[in-house]
């Protein structure tokens, strides 16, 4: 039998300054510019991760289009 797993909802202290930070109001354009800033920051940090990978791994070009080839 399968045990549920407790969710974590306990925020860390990040998340706490983050909300007291934006705690005002803000107009739509305000909003997607704070998103676009959080989405531009992660991207650039997955694009560190996979450059970082692909260069532990070795990969090449030929291995991305075997894999995406299904070879």
């Amino acid at each position: 039998m399968a045990t549920a797993q407790k969710s974590h909802t306990e925020l860390n202290p990040i998340q706490v300054s983050l909300l007291r930070l934006f705690n005002r109001p803000m107009s739509e354009s305000e909003t997607l510019a704070l998103r676009k800033v959080l989405v531009d920051h992660y991207s650039a940090l997955l694009k560190e991760e996979v450059t970082r990978v692909v260069a532990e791994k070795g990969y090449t070009q030929k291995d991305f289009d075997d894999m995406l080839n299904g070879d």
